[in-house]
């Protein structure tokens, strides 16, 4: 018998042995066995309401947005003037603005259009400023420390030029862990897959943030809230390797409906306190 052969007969009992024990269907974390601690009537939603602040993002920017606006619509205390805008003159009163930032694959282009468009008239206005990255624009691919530099230097700049603002740092969103017996065959094997490579590249460049951003308190950890329960820590959980929640997508790489409230609700407790210290 050939080696292939051989190899074949080997991949095919230990798939064999995992469909049997993780089930047909397998298990998905369900929305009900989720648990928060986030208590949305006790933040200090007026100081939030005065305040202006923009937001620059993607596809899972708008479900964070989505996520902000379900709760302003459910507690009316949230008096939040949500707009998609990166005009200046849409400053002139307290606004929680957001819009498109850059293209996705290519985090460098979204590191300048950030630049350019607080270098547009915002900076002079706004109070908080933040931009993210997407689950794209970070593969196994990616010079991170590359990547990372110029981050850092474009951050420094911002800061250095509106010293009046407050300007945010946020991880890179993750993706649902990848799946399926192929995968477990993977793991088994200890082969990594591209999708299971593409999120350890999110990790360490999440991790290069943490290092840098995670003591400023300026840091927004989104891949740590998309990946942990709200009872979790990641000192408890001692966990490098962060996947998005099944239970937050419906799709592994979005954010759901349950998700973005979830999401969202980390971000206006996150905004609240720092907005309470200005």
């Amino acid at each position: 018998m050939s080696n292939k052969a051989i190899r074949n007969g080997v991949i095919a009992v230990i798939a064999l042995a995992v469909f049997l024990s993780i089930g047909i269907g397998g298990y998905m974390v369900k929305a009900s066995e989720v648990r928060e601690n986030q208590d949305t009537s006790s933040l200090g939603w007026e100081k939030l309401s005065t305040m202006k602040i923009y937001f620059g993002h993607q596809s899972v920017g708008y479900n964070i947005m989505a996520g902000v606006d379900d709760l302003a619509r459910k507690n009316e205390m949230l008096a939040i003037n949500i707009k998609e805008t990166n005009d200046p003159a849409d400053f002139n009163q307290p606004v929680f603005a957001h819009s498109l930032v850059g293209r996705n694959e290519d985090p460098l282009f979204k590191i300048n259009n950030f630049k350019e468009i607080i270098d547009s008239g915002i900076g002079n206005k706004v109070n908080i400023a933040f931009f993210k990255f997407c689950y794209v624009d970070i593969t196994r691919e990616t010079d991170l420390n590359s990547l990372f530099d110029s981050y850092v230097q474009a951050m420094e700049y911002l800061v250095f030029a509106y010293p009046q603002v407050t300007f945010l740092y946020v991880t890179v969103p993750v993706r649902v862990k990848p799946a399926g017996i192929k995968n477990k065959i993977r793991n088994i094997l200890n082969i990594s897959g591209p999708d299971l490579e593409d999120g350890l590249a999110r990790n360490r460049f999440n991790i290069m943030m943490r290092n840098k951003y995670g003591r400023t308190g300026k840091l927004f950890d989104l891949a740590k809230y998309e990946s942990f329960y709200a009872h979790e820590t990641i000192d408890q959980i001692k966990q490098k390797e962060m996947f998005l929640i099944s239970a937050y997508s419906n799709d592994g790489k979005h954010l759901n409906a349950y998700g973005r409230e979830v999401i969202a609700g980390q971000l206006l407790l996150f905004l609240s306190s720092l907005s309470s210290k200005q």
